[in-house]
């Protein structure tokens, strides 16, 4: 009896141990299916200026003394209003890697991401300074426990017929994931739309023309080069710049080298930016097809996303909802941005 209760005992041991062993395998096994994913996000925060009225910029309309009388309170909660969308996007984690356009400079981006909500994230900033008249550039932001800067610089945009043409430079950004995957990034923010779509568009089809030049250059060293574009294109997918002359198109097109993640819900009439009753898509990202197959990481559910929630919405009295700015000319709203963000998970 007592040799019985003895192999009853060590059968016991071995039970627990597979047991504890199988639960602790499972948590790891689930951790590591947490790292496997990353957000990507690109957001156009809607002139995130300082207060000082710095030599060489026209900036003085975001100052305390302007007729927008933009003090710090006003900042601070533009910071934190930011902080609070950036960080609700993923619902498990705070986004790995984040494009922004319309942010002042180095010093603006140090206040956003040491904001209450962002902080954790620990986020290191990759920012140079643009030629842009008002002084509003493109930056990256990216968390360096998921993501490793290899190299970076700006890509300067020059209009031959319009030398005194100052605009956004393209920001590249090429890094390794934490298992060593590499991304080349684009941020962009394209010449807007004043004075007219035709008559403006072929400034951003020149600036296609240098992004798709730049993206061709690393697909000429590795034909299998992860490229994500993202940014404020100013134009819609299936405008000229970014359907022909990019060549961006839309997921599942044969033979795509170029794919538009926003080209799905433009299609249903969603947008990022609203503007006469009428939704825009100016916001887009775009990405090289291998991120679309079975081989590392691929796009999650091959598409990219709005993100809304109603608190960032305004609506008017006919219940029509637009993204809740910050100011409209000098009157002070006390939203968030004029743009919502977009973004897109990628998975292994």
């Amino acid at each position: 009896m007592k040799r019985i209760k003895i192999k009853y005992s060590h059968l016991l041991n071995f039970l627990v141990t597979a047991m504890l062993f199988t639960f602790l395998f499972s948590c790891t096994s689930e951790k590591n299916k947490v790292r496997r994913n990353l957000t990507l996000v690109f957001y156009n925060v809607e002139n995130l200026f300082d207060l000082q009225d710095e030599a060489g910029k026209s900036d003085e309309e975001f100052t305390p003394e302007s007729e927008k009388k933009w003090n710090q309170e006003r900042y601070d909660k533009k910071l934190e209003d930011i902080s609070k969308v950036l960080s609700s996007i993923n619902e498990n984690d705070l986004p790995e890697i984040i494009g922004l356009c319309e942010v002042e400079n180095k010093n603006v981006l140090a206040d956003l991401v040491n904001t209450g909500n962002l902080v954790k994230g620990k986020y290191k900033i990759v920012h140079h300074e643009s030629p842009d008249f008002r002084g509003i550039d493109c930056a990256l932001v990216y968390r360096p426990d998921e993501f490793r800067v290899i190299k970076n610089f700006p890509i300067n945009v020059k209009f031959p017929d319009e030398p005194d043409y100052k605009t956004r430079d393209i920001l590249y950004v090429k890094g390794k994931t934490k298992n060593r995957e590499e991304f080349h990034i684009f941020i962009n923010h394209w010449p807007s739309r004043i004075g007219g779509v035709d008559q403006t568009e072929a400034k951003r089809v020149f600036v296609a023309a240098l992004l798709k030049s730049k993206i061709d250059s690393v697909l000429l060293k590795n034909r299998g080069a992860n490229i994500i574009v993202m940014g404020d294109t100013n134009d819609e997918p299936d405008n000229k710049s970014l359907i022909e002359t990019l060549g961006a198109q839309i997921p599942g097109s044969d033979s795509a080298g170029l794919v538009n993640l926003m080209f799905p819900d433009d299609q249903q009439e969603k947008g990022s930016y609203y503007y006469r009753g009428n939704w825009n898509m100016l916001d887009n990202i775009v990405v090289s097809a291998g991120l679309l197959d079975d081989e590392g990481f691929q796009c999650k559910e091959k598409k990219g996303f709005v993100f809304h929630q109603e608190w960032m919405e305004f609506k008017n009295r006919d219940g029509q909802i637009s993204p809740n700015r910050t100011y409209g000319g000098p009157n002070y709203y006390g939203g968030i941005s004029d743009h919502f963000p977009v973004y897109f998970k990628l998975e292994r």
